[in-house]
């Protein structure tokens, strides 16, 4: 086991202890203490996952999110003393994959780090020839490449992201509870509240809907959970 974890965190020991933590699990890991110092350790490494703090100096982590989300898709996990749902739900929002609430719990957050690392790199590579895909009216899954195309554009997707479209495209029509789309998804039993789902939900909407606030694709089953809308090809 070869993959690179960047740790960031304005507190040494929390950083110190993650590094223990994780390199005990066979990953490298890389340390940084502010926003700024994590983005310039991404642009000089290769890095799989990203465990962020939110409150950091120079820039916090949600900024740091966003900027890394304009350029990878990798996995990042926001870690936080705050655990109120908006502030869950912020991170999301802002281009993180999961939120662990500080303090975390060791097992939970290595169990965390193995799924999403597991999920992002069994997206293969995205450049094999095979080109079997799902069609649903404007929107088209390459299932090889792992990639959506929305009227002939892809779209930038994360790895969160791809498995739940993959996920509702290969079942149009179908509704799927949050709870369920979070197991299959998370690969592990739902712990946390709907909004984890829902945010992701709301993310994918932005990028494939014209109007997301009306979707015509991804629309939701008030009190059973989502479902892709089947359209004529």
């Amino acid at each position: 086991m070869n993959e690179c974890i960047l740790a960031a965190d304005d507190d040494r020991e929390i950083v110190k202890a993650i590094a223990i933590l994780l390199e005990k699990e066979g990953y490298r890991v890389l340390k940084a203490y502010d926003g700024m110092q994590a983005l310039d350790l991404l642009v000089q490494n290769s890095v799989q996952l990203v465990i962020m703090d939110v409150m950091m100096p120079k820039l916090d982590g949600l900024s740091a999110v966003m900027r890394i989300r304009e350029r990878q898709n990798i996995p990042i996990i926001v870690l936080s003393a705050k655990s109120e749902d908006t502030d869950k739900v912020l991170g999301l929002s802002m281009g993180a994959d999961d939120y662990v609430a500080k303090p975390y719990n060791p097992a939970e957050l290595v169990a965390r780090v193995k799924s999403h690392l597991r999920r992002y790199t069994s997206l293969g590579d995205i450049y094999t020839a095979n080109q079997d895909k799902l069609t649903n009216g404007r929107l088209c899954y390459h299932i090889a490449e792992k990639i959506l195309y929305v009227d002939g554009e892809a779209v930038r997707l994360t790895a969160t992201e791809t498995k739940i479209i993959e996920l509702l495209m290969k079942n149009p029509g179908r509704v799927f509870p949050a709870e369920e789309i979070y197991e299959r998804v998370w690969e592990e039993q739902n712990f946390v509240s709907e909004n984890t789902v829902m945010v992701h939900i709301r993310r994918i909407r932005e990028k494939i809907e014209w109007n997301p606030k009306e979707p015509e694709y991804l629309k939701v089953v008030w009190g059973i959970g989502y479902k892709m809308e089947k359209k004529e090809h």
